[in-house]
């Protein structure tokens, strides 16, 4: 059996790995190369680099793990109809992305952004408007592992948390559970607005400028998940006419976002570069959850943790 890893990870990883499977033949290289791709049963992945052509390629390839949470970038149609076994690392991100959005939220709150700028001209002022986090309200759209996390963390501060998804049904970490189809009901009452959607059919676009219509004009709206759940031409609008008080986002339509884009030129908005989930630890967290799978897999069982349905995007 043949693993291929299309990146390489640091040596302290590499060895542990190849120590307890000794009867796998892995390979390292720094980026995907066709020619180790074809004899690759398995193939670890960030999923970016592979693409319908060398799928086509790869004779031997039973299963495609993929070391990130979205599987947009992956050629679905091509490895759906060669049945190729995917999976994923669904829930590596929830510390690093949890304490992000926490970041962003305290710095608003608190006037981090504020502080640095007068620290910067050296003057002494206090003359900036400072709230609290504390008794807040904040509403999670997706609330799957990542956004369970930050509701946990949320309420540890005496947040009141809000879910909605496909189902309505209840969701750890969330006082209360609602279908998105009733997202408008709902965002009158958050302080927060919290994005953690995949990219799916369903989910593209699915926010509009009637819903920040529906937000309060303080409201903090940020955008974790992927780009494409609100058109930029929307979000711009709301954010210029001022119907929420500030956007945080970390994912965009196009990335890197276009130095054109209008989002450059707004106050209200804070532009995070899609790095929310980036650790020293990534790796390390990744293969937590590759190793126990691997032994499955080995063992012949193909009953494995974060199966993606790649109809569905997750």
């Amino acid at each position: 059996m043949q693993i291929y890893f299309t990146f390489e990870p640091r040596e302290d990883l590499r060895k542990p790995l190849v120590a307890e499977f000794p009867e796998v033949n892995f390979v390292f290289d720094v980026k995907l190369r066709e020619e180790q791709l074809a004899k690759a049963d398995i193939v670890f992945t960030y999923g970016e680099d592979l693409t319908a052509e060398n799928i086509a390629l790869a004779n031997n390839l039973q299963w495609i793990f993929v070391a990130s949470a979205g599987v947009e970038k992956i050629p679905a149609k091509a490895i759906a109809e060669r049945g190729i076994f995917v999976s994923n690392v669904r829930g590596i991100h929830k510390k690093p992305m949890a304490e992000s959005v926490l970041a962003h939220i305290l710095a608003l709150k608190r006037g981090l952004p504020f502080i640095y700028e007068q620290q910067k001209k050296g003057e002494w002022n206090k003359k900036t408007s400072l709230s609290e986090l504390n008794g807040s309200t904040a509403l999670v759209i997706g609330p799957g592992a990542i956004g369970a996390e930050i509701g946990r963390i949320l309420q540890a501060f005496g947040v009141y948390t809000i879910g909605c998804n496909r189902s309505g049904q209840s969701v750890e970490s969330m006082d209360e559970t609602h279908m998105i189809a009733d997202l408008h009901k709902h965002l009158p009452k958050a302080d927060i607005v919290i994005s953690m959607l995949p990219s799916t059919d369903e989910t593209k676009y699915l926010l509009t400028y009637e819903h920040f219509e529906s937000m309060k004009d303080t409201a903090i709206f940020m955008n974790f998940g992927r780009g494409n759940v609100v058109k930029e031409t929307e979000l711009v609008r709301a954010l210029q006419n001022k119907l929420i008080g500030h956007a945080v986002l970390d994912v965009f339509e196009v990335e890197p976002l276009p130095n054109e884009s209008e989002l450059w030129k707004l106050d209200n908005v804070t532009i995070s570069p899609h790095f929310s989930s980036h650790s020293s630890r990534y790796v390390e967290r990744a293969l937590e959850i590759f190793k126990p799978n691997l032994k499955k897999w080995v063992a012949g069982e193909r009953n494995l943790e974060n199966k993606i349905d790649l109809l569905r995007g997750y």
